[in-house]
């Protein structure tokens, strides 16, 4: 059995990227520093016939990386696939943003990203597998609103880490890329006494041309697809936006 890594998979869009591959026929580990959520994330795929571990872990500790590395393989064997989903947003003015703020959302962000990447890959090249990994950027990348500095910095380094991994590790086998995600309704996807029922307008829904605000379906689908059939792409940046980003709006 494969096996897939994801971080921040106990909520959100990461819940939804765990129990995809659990559906794909992948064992799961999922690192979450919320133990209730990634427990309850955990239970879900056991309940359905799949197997899964779970660890409590801030990715940008390097030791608590480094410890859920070994647990993974320990229980599952080396992933062939890791997926950097998690990911903190801080919405503040910027010229009110402080240091340690800013300093806080790269370090779970873009060093986690690193961090994580840097020890699974180590294992998949020692062990010659031929895996990939995908990182969850968003189209925040390369669009704004006021305030997220420090979350939009994040993500435009993700996308271009992605294509400096994707370069340094081809030789080993190991394929690199990104997903960008638009608007993505998570509110179902919390932990369950933390969940609420999606409610859009239709003023949200237009702003998407395939006429819906996104789900972690939809993200995780794309994974599934960069994972497991895209053998010829690396180094790519695919957005799942329902084509937000490519609708002119004039008010």
């Amino acid at each position: 059995m494969k096996s897939v890594a994801v971080t921040g998979g106990g909520q959100g869009i990461g819940r939804g990227i765990a129990l995809a591959f659990a559906k794909a026929g992948y064992a799961v580990s999922i690192a979450d520093p919320v133990q209730d959520a990634g427990e309850e994330a955990a239970a879900l795929i056991r309940a359905t016939g799949g197997e899964a571990l779970y660890a409590p872990v801030d990715t940008s500790d390097p030791e608590a990386v480094t410890g859920w590395v070994a647990a993974t393989i320990a229980a599952l064997g080396c992933p062939h696939v890791l997926v950097n989903n998690a990911g903190i947003m801080m919405r503040k003015p910027f010229l009110e943003l402080a240091v340690a703020e800013f300093d806080r959302v790269q370090a779970v962000n873009i060093r986690g990203t690193f961090l994580c990447s840097q020890a699974f890959a180590r294992e998949m090249v020692a062990r010659k597998i031929h895996g990939a990994i995908v990182n969850i950027a968003s189209t925040r990348a390369t669009m704004s609103e006021p305030g997220t500095e420090a979350y939009t910095a994040s993500k435009g380094a993700i996308r271009a880490l992605t294509h400096g991994m994707a370069i340094s590790l081809g030789s080993h086998g190991i394929r690199v890329n990104c997903v960008s995600p638009g608007w993505i309704e998570t509110g179902d996807w919390q932990f369950s006494d933390r969940a609420t029922k999606p409610q859009h307008s239709l003023e949200d829904n237009v702003q998407h041309p395939v006429g819906r605000v996104g789900r972690p379906e939809d993200v995780a689908e794309a994974c599934l697809f960069l994972a497991d059939h895209a053998s010829f792409m690396t180094g790519q940046n695919l957005v799942v936006d329902g084509g937000m980003t490519v609708k002119m709006i004039y008010d």
